[in-house]
């Protein structure tokens, strides 16, 4: 609204005073007309030059909201590598990270600020505290507890989310020995948004505490990995041991090195957890006394109970599986050499009888041929008399 002059006379009102805007000042002068008696002041409009800045202004806004994720919406190929699906992502939003990483960071620190000046005003809640009282107000915002936003400054948008989440469920899928595939799909229906999710993915099962021999017949089950043998703390530690100990002298235990190596595992946890929970009844007993036992000395002690624990239970297992229990490998090595070593006793045997026959052979034919030697000679002879008698008996004739 435009200020001005009315006329009233020649002397004007509160001169000192600048004029605002739509005001209209009383002025001492008589006028002939009321047109006359009027003076509005000039006003510039505004210039081209601050148009055509407000004309930049728009044009920068709309390309800046104009950017978008580039390439990532597009991409038809499902076996892209996940290095070159980030960088598409990270090129694409770039802008867009930057700025969600400076709100973040602005409203940090106005959270920060909001926390300082609530911790330094003291006052009660103006509301019910459940199972607390209501003046905790300034001892919650004092400086134990950092105040920051629950987000992702790295992670802006739903789709950057959901992109991250089911390549992290690939991963998973491809090698679910190294990965907790349970963790991969929840963080995935979290990424889409998906409420209940107990309803749609059922959580693995935690192990429960349960005899030695239900432990045994599970054994079966955590050599695939679809189940684990827990100790656990109330259980009878001594009656696992031995009731494990028993199994692993059954020839499907000492046939499976596997097997064997998961049962000394459990019956290792065993013994630690007795051997705290006799430390423990020590160290108690001592306490009752009146003695101070400072932390040092109860973590040596406790070391010290599972060494023994540890030293008894392999002498004992010695004992009961032999000292010389080899490895089932080795022991099918020994029984592979013992049966080469009699193929090869074999073999010299049929070697000796094939000598014996050949030199029996040798003996038979040395004999005919003497034989037939023999013959020829007496042949020879009664030839050679033959004709003497001839000849004789034509010198006679």
């Amino acid at each position: 609204m435009p200020a001005g002059f009315k006329a009233r006379g020649l002397r004007i009102r509160d001169d000192d005073q600048p004029l605002q805007p739509g005001e209209w000042r009383d002025v001492d002068v008589v006028g002939t007309e009321l047109r006359s008696s009027l003076l509005p002041l000039p006003y510039k409009e505004p210039s081209a030059t601050l148009f055509q800045l407000l004309g930049f202004v728009v044009q920068a806004a709309q390309k800046f909201v104009g950017t978008t994720d580039i390439g990532t919406g597009n991409v038809q190929n499902t076996e892209m590598p996940v290095g070159t699906t980030v960088a598409l992502m990270e090129r694409g939003s770039r802008i867009m990270s930057a700025v969600h990483k400076r709100l973040y960071n602005a409203m940090k620190q106005e959270f920060k600020l909001l926390a300082e000046i609530i911790g330094a005003d003291g006052s009660d809640y103006l509301y019910n505290v459940t199972g607390n009282q209501q003046g905790m107000k300034a001892q919650d915002f004092d400086g134990r507890v950092d105040i920051v936003p629950v987000a992702n400054p790295n992670i802006f948008s739903m789709s950057q989310r959901v992109s991250l989440a089911s390549e992290q469920l690939k991963l998973a899928q491809a090698n679910p020995q190294m990965h907790n595939t349970y963790e991969a799909y929840r963080r995935m229906y979290s990424a889409l948004g998906v409420d209940n999710i107990e309803q749609i993915l059922t959580p693995p099962q935690q192990p429960q505490p349960t005899n030695a021999i239900t432990e045994n017949g599970q054994l079966q089950m955590a050599l695939v990995g679809k189940q684990q043998l827990k100790a656990f703390p109330e259980q009878n530690h001594e009656a696992h041991i031995q009731t494990h100990l028993a199994f692993m002298q059954s020839m499907t235990v000492r046939g499976n090195p596997a097997a064997m190596q998961i049962l000394q595992t459990h019956i290792f946890e065993h013994l630690s957890l007795k051997g705290r929970l006799v430390a423990q009844q020590e160290i108690q007993a001592m306490q009752e006394q009146g003695q101070e036992i400072p932390p040092e000395m109860m973590q040596n002690r406790m070391d010290e109970i599972e060494a023994e624990l540890m030293t008894a239970y392999l002498q004992e297992e010695a004992q009961v599986l032999g000292a010389q229990r080899q490895d089932p490998l080795v022991e099918l090595k020994q029984q592979e050499l013992q049966l080469k070593q009699q193929d090869q006793m074999q073999d010299a045997q049929q070697e000796q009888m094939e000598l014996e026959f050949n030199k029996r052979k040798a003996q038979e034919q040395a004999a005919i041929q003497r034989e037939r030697i023999g013959s020829t000679e007496d042949i020879a002879a009664m030839r050679a008399q033959i004709a003497m008698q001839r000849t004789a008996n034509k010198g006679r004739g």
